[in-house]
């Protein structure tokens, strides 16, 4: 049945309504009758498709946006939502094309060219990806998408002052920003520079990520009137991760240092150090510590690492060979001679040379192809 006139301007103010109030699941009804009683309106047809972008709704959006960017031809914005729908369907090459239709409408668009990016980015075209964001940073210099997303092709390239540059010109607009921050760090740590990179680095202890954290101060290296929790920062502190980084870095913490590693029993039964379980009460501890902060809380220096932990017993059997595992730690920390095949790139704490390494007493670094 057709609507009438008086209809369609009713089911276009209550949809526009809805939409202006930002509930899209009404909206998107609304919108969907009018785009059936106005099969040629590139508007509602866009509008319909917006909606559906907003409920997630990927697949149905692109029908309606496809249809919008043929009826409004002159209209960059119907071009770029299209694109945005088709990037998130997969479709980059198609993506990539709208891109190109908004940009020849709006040649001066730092956005358009930073989605360009992207797009030639997801196609493996990383060389023009790269001269996209760079055209999108010219336009807008400080355009964090961009500088972010330059960084991570140029430091992919080994060109790692330039990422770095593009780090920090990303913190200069967000400061506090944990994130940038650890992505800074991260670099940094790659490149061996532990005096910069450590504080940076700490950062990852203020996102929200799948992390362990127990309920104590954090711990900066002053004296305490209590005892001090030692812990990895995996959630499963069985994982080889957790029992990896307890075998590498429980070290360096001396008397009058009160502390308690927390692990495992399969590591408790090893190492000499007071320990303690996951999920025991911590009375008596006045602060924590990750693992992997220890470098930075007690100025550790990457060539010069203090002495591995002290185990009950050593393990005179023969030599050891295996890829960077807690394993592979055990028999090192256990005082056999041992080599780590480590992978590409290595955990930033070997740094960059292999060989000898002053982690374990008898231990050799190798690249493991």
């Amino acid at each position: 049945m057709a609507l009438s006139d008086s209809q369609i301007q009713a089911l276009a103010r209550d949809a526009m309504q809805c939409a202006s109030a930002g509930d899209f699941a009404r909206a998107e009804p609304l919108l969907a009758q009018l785009a059936e009683a106005r099969p040629n309106s590139g508007q509602v047809l866009h509008l319909l498709g917006q909606a559906r972008l907003q409920l997630r709704r990927f697949a149905e959006a692109r029908e309606p946006l496809e249809r919008a960017a043929q009826f409004l031809p002159r209209e960059p914005a119907a071009q770029v939502n299209l694109a945005g729908c088709l990037t998130l369907l997969g479709a980059h090459e198609a993506a990539l094309a709208a891109l190109d239709r908004a940009a020849r409408l709006k040649p001066d668009d730092a956005a358009i060219a930073h989605n360009r990016g992207r797009a030639l980015e997801a196609l493996g075209r990383n060389e023009e990806a790269e001269r996209a964001y760079d055209e999108a940073l010219s336009l807008d210099h400080r355009l964090m998408p961009s500088l972010l997303a330059r960084a991570g092709l140029l430091e992919a390239r080994g060109e790692w002052m330039g990422a770095l540059s593009d780090l920090d010109m990303a913190l200069t607009n967000r400061p506090d920003d944990p994130e940038l921050r650890l992505r800074r760090g991260e670099l940094l740590l790659k490149r061996g520079d532990w005096l910069r990179g450590l504080p940076d680095y700490e950062a990852r202890l203020d996102l929200t990520a799948d992390r362990y954290s127990p309920a104590l101060p954090r711990w900066q290296g002053e004296p305490l009137a209590g005892r001090l929790l030692v812990y990895p920062e995996q959630t499963d502190i069985d994982s080889d991760a957790a029992m990896r980084d307890t075998l590498m870095l429980a070290r360096g913490l001396e008397a009058p240092l009160a502390y308690a590693v927390q692990c495992g029993a399969q590591l408790a039964e090893h190492l000499a150090c007071p320990t303690v379980p996951r999920g025991a009460p911590l009375d008596g501890f006045v602060a924590a510590v990750a693992l992997r902060s220890l470098p930075y809380v007690l100025n550790w220096t990457a060539d010069a690492p203090p002495p591995p932990p002290q185990m009950r017993h050593n393990d005179e059997t023969g030599p050891a060979v295996g890829d960077d595992t807690a394993a592979t730690h055990l028999a090192a920390a256990l005082g056999r001679p041992t080599v780590i095949l480590l992978d590409e790139p290595p955990d930033w704490l070997w740094g960059a040379r292999t060989g000898r390494s002053p982690w374990y007493a008898d231990l050799e670094l190798r690249p493991s192809a």
